[in-house]
């Protein structure tokens, strides 16, 4: 027989129950409810489907020995052959090293110039002021790697405008634009020229989150500019730093085909050769298609482990990431 404890608590739990059921409405009265959200998310998600989804089913040709004459289902299957040749060819180590090194080096002097631009623009207390500067940044965004190359070949090529001033000075011209050993400074000087701009528009809307009365509160303490900025605006920004980390990271391999590819012939093979231009050249230009395929998969699976590694991490650290923790 039940005592009176045991029955208030059966109720209880029924009644926690009924909320629980109640907070989670049917999934068709909720897609009744947000059918208009849906409507407008529908092209995206169609366009993402057709032009990115779809597409990966053919990285099948990867394990094959692939003609496009044959087709997919008359190609010889070949398993790991590609991948097999692909890690025994120096060229791919090559290209594969050359993408490291350029993210890495990218990744210490290339991603934190946004930010640094974020805070200094906050700091600007006219409106218009700042609206004239952040429409000046991010301006070059919109730019083609094409104009974006011959700004730079026309300012430090050999026949630039640097150039041309030593020479009117007696001095020996330098080109800058077909050095080698220099070339990794070249793209990410024209990545930040181009992009930086871009990305600080992201850390200025992390920066208008944090709340003003935070600041009030730490100078009526006698915080200094320096201490507010190390204890509140830093603080404010690190789950926007980590998750645009984390996504950075996911694209370590992609370090952009076109800008590379615009300036491969005039530093030469060994300084330009990157994943992106490795797998199109022995992917379409040679025709070799399953090659190519094999290498851009790779590249693929290791940008997803390094999400979900990075993403780990975060978790670890106590921020959300990318996707919060099941």
């Amino acid at each position: 027989m039940t005592t009176v404890d045991e029955r208030h608590r059966a109720v209880a739990v029924k009644k926690k129950a009924g909320a629980v059921s109640r907070g989670r409405p049917h999934w068709r009265s909720r897609l009744r409810q947000d059918w208009p959200l849906l409507l407008m998310v529908a092209p995206v998600v169609i366009l993402l489907g057709v032009f990115h989804y779809i597409p990966t089913l053919g990285n099948v040709i990867a394990f094959q020995d692939y003609s496009p004459y044959a087709g997919v289902r008359g190609s010889e299957f070949i398993g790991f052959g590609n991948f097999q040749r692909m890690f025994g060819e120096p060229a791919f180590w090559k290209a594969l090293s050359n993408t490291l090194i350029i993210t890495s080096f990218q990744l210490v002097f290339y991603f934190p110039i946004p930010i640094m631009l974020a805070l200094l623009l906050n700091t600007v207390l006219s409106p218009k002021l700042r609206t004239m500067i952040q429409g000046i940044a991010y301006l070059p965004h919109f730019f083609s790697w094409v104009l974006v190359v011959s700004l730079f070949q026309q300012m430090i090529g050999g026949a630039g405008l640097l150039a041309q001033t030593l020479r009117d000075n007696g001095l020996q011209a330098v080109d800058l634009m077909t050095k080698p050993d220099t070339f990794i400074v070249l793209v990410t000087a024209q990545s930040i020229w181009k992009d930086a701009g871009w990305g600080m528009i992201v850390f200025l809307a992390a920066l208008s989150t944090i709340n003003p009365a935070l600041y009030e509160a730490a100078a009526a303490d006698g915080a200094n500019r320096w201490r507010r900025l190390w204890h509140i605006t830093l603080p404010g920004l690190r789950p926007v730093i980590i998750l645009l980390l984390i996504l950075r990271l996911g694209d370590a391999l992609t370090v952009g085909f076109e800008q590379f590819i615009l300036q491969r012939s005039a530093v030469g093979e060994r300084a330009a050769e990157v994943l992106d231009t490795f797998v199109y050249h022995q992917g379409l230009l040679l025709g070799d298609y399953g090659y190519g395929a094999a290498a851009g998969l790779f590249k693929g699976v290791v940008g997803l482990v390094l999400v979900l590694a990075a993403n780990r991490l975060a978790h670890l650290v106590g921020e959300q990431g990318v996707y919060s923790k099941s």
